[in-house]
């Protein structure tokens, strides 16, 4: 009986056998031997090779291990380069619904690998001859099963272009993408065919170029070790492309937010099967957010709230329920510092059991901070339309969030929207809408997603409607209750 299910497409494997065992007893024996996940802070990327494993299986195995226990990711996204077919752009799964190895099954994100076709304006395609018989992918999901209890839905991605117009343009469409959330996983061998020492040299200075700039440093270093001209080298490295566009993500956010830590270099003369006059050097790679992200850090603050004051804030819009339930609270909500100032603009958000239960706010107020929290907390708990009243049961179990505003800005088009640090407000005619920029990590949205709902869900001026309505961004700092 056939192990595919009638159903679905199952892309088979296409290298079990060749750069890994066909069977699952001996890949589970010797990823054993070097995988041993044990991380402290989840990457946002790895950049492992993709060789055999008898030459690079531990250089990946050793960012792999970087993945905390336990850790759950919503998609792994694999990036690499085409070694059997060139083309313009990249070209994403969207025609098997799983991926097999020897281990089982690993899920495809498929529908996604079809939006990102949609949005990417001709930079992402699907070609079969791309994967089918593609390897630099296909031998990074043995790791993934092995490190995963249940392993993430997976967005193949195979680059078949070095034109930086493009990776910047796939680069761009990926970007929304590079969350917290997902993982994503670069395939990348280094140099090709140089000696072992020409090799090390060549390898070891792309690898701390990759950790200590961006795409620009990294196109530098691509070129310093072209005119340094090491014999025999055909590339310094072969998913230059793929690096590229995750560097090109990274200088998007913002480089100051990540950390790439080189783990381990080792190049094929290091195995009893390869020799040392011509190799293949293999790096791995990590990146991380920084612990503290740039949100967190006083120079990025809008506010920079003291304790006291994230605490009265809080004391201030849980007094004002209490009150309007006629219940008892001995918190105290003395206004201290900028409560007592006026002028800013508030939204107060409710959440019960993870649910939202009310947001309501205003963009300015004539009255002090402390008097625009309460009257903001009562109008989320008793007049949400979109929700009852708040009942005195619920009271004591709901969550609060107070989110100060920044004065409104007028933007002339979405290329001056950032995607999670802004929000937005829209008017067309008579009517409004506003998303706060925490519903973009809430929800997973892409910057058109974000607008569109909003202007469907919010101002109901149709799905497409802000594309011709007033736009206006703002920033928010915000205090979560469950944070102090």
């Amino acid at each position: 009986m056939s192990r595919y299910p009638e159903t679905q497409k199952v892309r088979r494997p296409a290298v079990a056998g060749s750069f890994y065992p066909a069977s699952a007893k001996e890949i589970k024996s010797m990823l054993g031997a070097w995988l041993h996940p044990a991380g402290e802070q989840a990457p946002q990327a790895l950049i492992v090779p993709h060789a055999g494993y008898v030459f690079s299986g531990e250089v990946a195995a050793s960012a792999f291990n970087r993945i905390p226990r336990g850790q759950a990711y919503k998609r792994v996204f694999l990036l690499g380069p085409s070694h059997r077919v060139g083309f313009t752009g990249a070209s994403v799964e969207t025609m098997y619904s799983l991926a097999d190895t020897p281990l089982g099954q690993v899920p495809v994100d498929v529908a996604l690998g079809r939006e990102l076709i949609d949005r990417g304006a001709g930079a992402f395609t699907f070609r079969v001859d791309a994967h089918d018989r593609e390897h630099c992918l296909e031998v990074q999901l043995p790791f993934l099963q092995q490190v995963f209890d249940e392993v993430p839905p997976i967005v193949p991605v195979v680059i078949g272009t070095q034109r930086l117009e493009v990776l910047e343009k796939i680069a761009d469409v990926l970007e929304p993408y590079f969350t917290e959330e997902n993982l994503f996983v670069i395939s990348s061998d280094f140099s090709h065919y140089p000696s072992y020492d020409d090799a090390k040299a060549s390898d070891t200075y792309l690898a701390e170029t990759i950790c200590s700039g961006g795409l620009e440093e990294f196109l530098k270093g691509l070129s310093t070790l072209r005119k340094m001209d090491y014999a025999g080298e055909d590339t310094a490295a072969c998913g230059a492309c793929a690096i590229a566009v995750l560097l090109q993500m990274m200088d998007i956010q913002g480089r100051g937010k990540f950390l790439a830590d080189h783990v381990m270099y080792r190049n094929s003369g290091d195995s009893p099967y390869g020799d040392k006059d011509r190799v293949v050097g293999y790096n791995s790679i990590v990146v991380t957010r920084t612990e503290k992200k740039a949100a967190e850090t006083p120079s990025d603050h809008l506010f920079n709230f003291s304790d006291a004051e994230k605490r009265a804030m809080i004391a201030t819009a849980r007094s004002a329920i209490y009150a309007s339930l006629r219940l008892d609270y001995d918190g105290d909500d003395t206004p201290v510092g900028i409560l007592k100032e006026k002028g800013y603009g508030v939204f107060v958000t409710l959440h019960l059991g993870g649910r939202l239960r009310g947001c309501i706010g205003r963009f300015t107020s004539d009255g002090t901070l402390q008097a625009t929290i309460r009257e903001m907390a009562r109008s989320a708990a008793f007049s949400d339309p979109r929700f009852p009243s708040l009942s005195r049961s619920e009271a004591s179990r709901v969550e609060i969030e107070v989110s100060v505003l920044s004065p409104l800005k007028k933007i002339a088009g979405i290329d001056e929207f950032k995607l999670g640090r802004d929000g937005i407000y829209m008017i067309k005619g008579s009517r409004h809408g506003t998303f706060l920029p925490q519903v973009a990590d809430e929800t997973g949205w892409t910057t058109e997603e974000f607008l569109g709902h909003c202007a469907r869900d919010k101002a109901g001026i149709g799905y497409d409607g802000w594309k011709d309505a007033d736009l206006y961004t703002y920033q928010t700092e915000i205090v979560n209750e469950s944070e102090l």
